[in-house]
């Protein structure tokens, strides 16, 4: 027991300490196996070493199953999954390998089923009684959700009355060195972004240079805002 213990534990700190070097996870799902490896592709040259593809549409496990694989080429990359509601989804998504697993919410199955089988998970929260409920339950990295409503003010709120925890808004962050440093000076661990950081017309238009250069413009401004 006290192995497995350790065993998750160095897991859980090399995750979360991969996930703030990042500082930045893309957000990301599409129907299409393809695109999505080539958004993969774009996103690891451009600098990437956390990603998270989501569970938004009846296509995603097979095509984050075939992501998994496709990632294999990348031994520094965590793939993980994002929008897990159920025990179920959380189980399906772990047996194909996800390196850890987020919800828009706080849902005490996924908690549970996640906490059993040493899997790390996110859970999403919207008020200081969530994250603390999620700190309860075992969480070390709480997804602020949604950011755009939430602010950089709840997070400065939050870590006044639980300063061991480590927040990652989502959902309207933006790619810019004035939205960015606003939320890294109020002490976020990393951020997440989807649309704002990767456009739904490149992945159309297959500009993977555009996106390249998103990425990398977001991943400087990051280093500079929050040294």
């Amino acid at each position: 027991m006290f192995s497995q213990t350790y065993t998750t534990m160095m897991d859980t700190n090399r995750i979360v300490a991969q996930m703030g070097n990042a500082g930045m996870i893309p957000v990301f799902s599409h129907a299409s196996i393809d695109a999505s490896k080539r958004v993969l592709d774009a996103s690891y040259e451009a600098g990437v070493r956390v990603f998270e593809f989501t569970n938004r549409t009846a296509e995603a496990s097979e095509v984050f199953q075939a992501l998994k694989q496709h990632a294999e080429q990348y031994p520094d990359l965590l793939l993980g999954i994002g929008t897990i509601l159920t025990a179920a989804d959380a189980e399906k998504f772990h047996l194909m390998g996800a390196d850890f697993i987020v919800s828009p919410a706080l849902v005490s199955e996924v908690a549970s089923y996640c906490n059993f089988n040493q899997v790390f998970w996110i859970p999403g929260c919207a008020t200081v009684t969530e994250v603390f409920q999620g700190k309860s339950l075992g969480a070390t990295l709480v997804k602020a959700f949604p950011g755009n409503l939430l602010g950089p003010g709840f997070i400065k709120a939050v870590l006044s009355v639980i300063p061991d925890i480590k927040l990652m808004p989502t959902g309207g962050v933006e790619p810019t060195q004035e939205n960015l440093a606003a939320w890294f000076d109020a002490g976020v661990h990393c951020v997440g972004m989807g649309s704002q950081l990767i456009n739904p017309q490149w992945i159309m238009d297959n500009d993977m240079v555009s996106l390249q250069a998103s990425i990398r413009n977001a991943l400087t401004i990051i280093q500079e805002v929050s040294k």
